[in-house]
Order: C-alpha cells, then sequence, then structure tokens
C-alpha cells in the first residue's frame, strides 16, 4: 500500500480519498500521509484542515488543477508515491498518467494506453461493437466537414446527437431534429469543443428520444478480472446534468441487468483496464433497446450509491489494484435500494446560476440509512471558481420506497445558509415529490419540458426553508449569547454588570 497519497482534486472529491486513507490506516496501523493540493481560495478550505500535508499550487485563475508542469513539481516536491484523482480536471487526462509514471509516481487508474482507447468517444464505440456491446447506430466515425455530416444523418436519420469525441458534463453536446439545425449546429459545436475540451473532433448518433440514462460501475484489476458491481439510474438530469441517482435501475428486469453487466466487463477487459470505469447507456423502455453512449474512465460522483448497495469500497478498490492487488472470490452482491440527490449552491430561479458565498450555517442530516459525502464545514467559503457542490445526501432502504422516503425526510432536515448565495434545496424537495419521480417514470429530458410547461418553477419549500434557517441562525446567535455571559459571569455578574445584548428577532 502507499505512504504518500497527494489528492489531485478538491472538495468532496478530496475528503472522499481522506476518509478512505484514514479507514485503510485505522484497520492496518500502516500510516497513510495525504496531501493536498490546493488554491488560493481554497486556503481554508475543509479538505485543506484534514489532510496531513499540504502544498499551495498557486491562483485558481491559473488553472493549476490542468497544469501538468505545476502538478509536477507538486507531486516531486511533496515526495508522493501516488497520486489519486477523483473525478474532474486531470482524471481522464492519459498525458496526466505518463507524467506520473515518468516521475515514479503510481497513478491510481487505468494505464494512458487504455485510457485513451476508453475515453476516446468513437475509440470507445468501436471497440464496444468489437466485443459485444450494444450501439445505437452512428457515423462510425468522425464527421470531419459539414458535408460528411450531412451525408452521415441521412444513413442515420433524424432525430439524432452532434457530440464532440472529447466532451462532458454535458458539454459539446447538441440534439438534430432536421438537416437546417444540423447545418446550423456543425461549425458551433465544433468550435466549443474545442475551447472546452482542446479538441474539435465531432461525431453523429442515432437520438434515442423517451430513453432513460443507466449506467454500469465497474471495478478491473488489470490482471484478467472485472466486476460489473451494479446499475445505476441517473435519468433525472436537467440538461445532460445529473440530479438525482439511484440503484439499481428500477426500469431493468434481471436478465437485461445481467446482460449489461457483462458486456461491461467485457469492455474492460478487452483493453486490460485497472481502477473504476463507469459504462453507460441509454435505455428505451418501450422498444427494450439499449444504446452505448461512452466509458467515464474514472470514479463517479455518484458511486457512493453502488457503494451502499453492494457494501463494497470503491476508492480502497482504487488504491488496492493501483498497487498491484488482485480481485479475488465472488463479486459482492446486491442488496436494497439507494438514492442519491446532490445540494449545490445555486439559484433555481436563476436558470441555476452558481450562487456562491460563506456558508453562514450548515447543519447536515443523519439518521437510518443515510449518508452524506461533503467537502464544507460552516465557516467555509464556496468559490466561484469551482463547482458548486455542497453535498451529495445518499439515503438507502430495503426497497425503493423506503429509500426515497428517507431521502425527502433527511433533504427537508438539511439547513444550509449561504451568505450572499442561494441553494438547489427547495428545488430537489419539489422534484422528489413529482409523480414521474415516484413511480420511476422520468426520462433524461422530463425536467427540461415539465419546466418548460411551467412546473418545478415554482418553490412551494422555499417559505419554509427560509423560516427554518431563519430560525436556525436566531437561535445560533442566542446560544452564543448564553455562552458569551455564562463564561463571564464566574464573578457573579457579566463585566460591568450590563445585561447581554438579547439576539434580534428573525425577519422573514
Amino acid at each position: 500500500m502507499f505512504n504518500r497519497i497527494a489528492i489531485v482534486n478538491r472538495g468532496e472529491s478530496a475528503m472522499r480519498l481522506i476518509h478512505a486513507a484514514r479507514d485503510l490506516s485505522a484497520e492496518t496501523g500502516q500510516p497513510i500521509e495525504t496531501i493536498a493540493l490546493y488554491t488560493d481560495v481554497d486556503r481554508n478550505a475543509t479538505f485543506v484542515r484534514e489532510a496531513d500535508v499540504t502544498y499551495d499550487l498557486g491562483p485558481a485563475s491559473a488553472r493549476p488543477y490542468l497544469d501538468l508542469k505545476v502538478l509536477r513539481n507538486a507531486l516531486l516536491a511533496t515526495k508522493a508515491d501516488a497520486a489519486w484523482v477523483g473525478w474532474g480536471f486531470v482524471a481522464e487526462d492519459p498525458a496526466f498518467a505518463e507524467l506520473c509514471e515518468e516521475i515514479g509516481v503510481t497513478f491510481v487508474g487505468p494505464g494512458p494506453e487504455a485510457m485513451r482507447k476508453l475515453g476516446d468517444k468513437i475509440g470507445a464505440k468501436l471497440i464496444a461493437e468489437e466485443v459485444g456491446v450494444p450501439v445505437a447506430p452512428w457515423s462510425r466515425g468522425a464527421v470531419e466537414s459539414l458535408d460528411d455530416a450531412l451525408a452521415a444523418a441521412s444513413t442515420i436519420g433524424y432525430p439524432l446527437m452532434l457530440k464532440a469525441t472529447a466532451g462532458g458534463g454535458g458539454r459539446g453536446i447538441r440534439v438534430i431534429t432536421d438537416e437546417s439545425e444540423l447545418a446550423d449546429a456543425y461549425e458551433r459545436t465544433r468550435q466549443e469543443a474545442v475551447r472546452a475540451f482542446g479538441s474539435g473532433v465531432v461525431f453523429l448518433e442515432r437520438l434515442v428520444t423517451g430513453a432513460r440514462h443507466v449506467e454500469v460501475q465497474v471495478i478491473a484489476d488489470g490482471q484478467g478480472t472485472a466486476w460489473a458491481l451494479g446499475v445505476r439510474d441517473c435519468s433525472v438530469q436537467r440538461r445532460n446534468q445529473k440530479i438525482i441517482e439511484e440503484s439499481a435501475s428500477p426500469v431493468l428486469s434481471p436478465e437485461q441487468t445481467a446482460e449489461l453487466k457483462a458486456s461491461a466487463e467485457r469492455l474492460a477487459i478487452a483493453v486490460d483496464y485497472r481502477g473504476a470505469a463507469t459504462v453507460e447507456f441509454l435505455y428505451h423502455p418501450g422498444e427494450q433497446l439499449f444504446a452505448f453512449l461512452e466509458v467515464n474512465t474514472r470514479l463517479q460522483v455518484e458511486h457512493p450509491i453502488t457503494e451502499y448497495t453492494t457494501g463494497f469500497d470503491l476508492v480502497r478498490a482504487q488504491l488496492h489494484v493501483a498497487s498491484g492487488g488482485k480481485l479475488e472470490g465472488d463479486p459482492p452482491a446486491e442488496r436494497g435500494h439507494a438514492i442519491e440527490a446532490r445540494l449545490n449552491a445555486e439559484d433555481p430561479d436563476r436558470d441555476f446560476a452558481p450562487a456562491p458565498g460563506r456558508i453562514a450555517h450548515l447543519d447536515l442530516p443523519a439518521g437510518p440509512g443515510i449518508r452524506v459525502d461533503t467537502g464544507v464545514s460552516e465557516g467555509d467559503t464556496i468559490p466561484a471558481d469551482f463547482d458548486s457542490m455542497i453535498a451529495k445526501i445518499i439515503a438507502f432502504g430495503s426497497n425503493r420506497e423506503q429509500a426515497l422516503g428517507r431521502l425527502r425526510r433527511a433533504v427537508a432536515q438539511t439547513r444550509v445558509i449561504i451568505e450572499g448565495g442561494a441553494t438547489n434545496k427547495s428545488f430537489v424537495l419539489d422534484l422528489l415529490d413529482q409523480p414521474e419521480v415516484i413511480d420511476a417514470s422520468a426520462d433524461t429530458g422530463w425536467i427540461d419540458r415539465v419546466r418548460s410547461e411551467g412546473r418545478l418553477v415554482s418553490h412551494r419549500h422555499s417559505s419554509v426553508a427560509l423560516a427554518a434557517a431563519a430560525i436556525d441562525a436566531y437561535e445560533e446567535e442566542e446560544r452564543v449569547e448564553q455562552h458569551r455571559l455564562l463564561s463571564t459571569a464566574a464573578g457573579g455578574r457579566p463585566p460591568g454588570g450590563a445585561a447581554p445584548r438579547p439576539p434580534r428577532a428573525p425577519k422573514f
């Protein structure tokens, strides 16, 4: 096992590694030092305070988490023997994996060649077809010009998707319904992809309308064994960004689940994959049609729901296989149901614009079947430079109904006050009460459709959340005043004999 692990990430992702390393140290007695690489906006952040060693990467505005020269210097200066990347930044950059090899640091993830093969959406589709993974009709390669795109589209048929091969996070994707839209979107999508990902290569594939987004969690040891641990459903999305995720998928039969898991394992073994990966599909329940989307050659944000239903620590497994360990025995069996909601510092009333600021009050939920993954504490600041996530709230139950009920309770119990900012809590509460979420019929375009119709835009929970937060703040101020009084009254009265200032009443 490793002795010094550099965390090439921040926030909640960084805390996930810190917890896993401390678990291992507590169990084995072997010290494992965690190294937080941080920027100026995170100097006092929770993950920096919690890590054993810290290293200043400089200003966030310089984007140091993407600068291989800066990262090289950091790994050498901190004498790291491993680098864990989590999700985002260089997590899927084969050049960073090669850099680690060059300087003698173990990259906790797949080798650069496997990453290139599966990280490229075009290459991954070709490999998927070879090993029998279901793939929807597509251009079978890049479309190098508008004429090529028009010709391919006429063969595939509309509607279709125009996608950047290096895209991700909902960017570099456009839905095309006819020839005129393709002509207009082709060059704009290429330019957007160049700006965001450094590559303007695009391709076309059949749009599966009314589809569910399902994905297989894989862990492989690079020595011939791959385990598909479960199939998650991530269909509740807004503009291709996931909001609610659950496991197992409520729309797949056991036979379909087994088929998907087997195909994902074949794909990982075909490229000698080592580490965690997610194989993503679209699924049309009416036609019972699967369409391979892509492989994320990293851990996913939503991995905790798979951990909950399998009892299997994916980060620990990443460290195990990266250090040369094998996957032995039988894969863990799934049990129960888990659902995750993302609590973000964003304003639903302003089209979900980031709403960062200082966290003045934070009270996260607990209780049976609840797990909360977060990278912030009360007093921290959600910076404008990075992702706006506050926490992931995960609920587990013996069945889907119990998990969904626990998640509603946990989100309602959550209290967050962000000075100058906002959260999506009221939107998530409304979402969890929608009949399409309750009966698991929501597809990937459902949120965008119903918001255009006027649903999910009025926040009936917002006034309740505001009142509860104000009361919490009032009671906290009262506790502070009482503590101040008691701590200064050892001589029988407060200094100067003055009575403590009463707390201000909350204003609604």
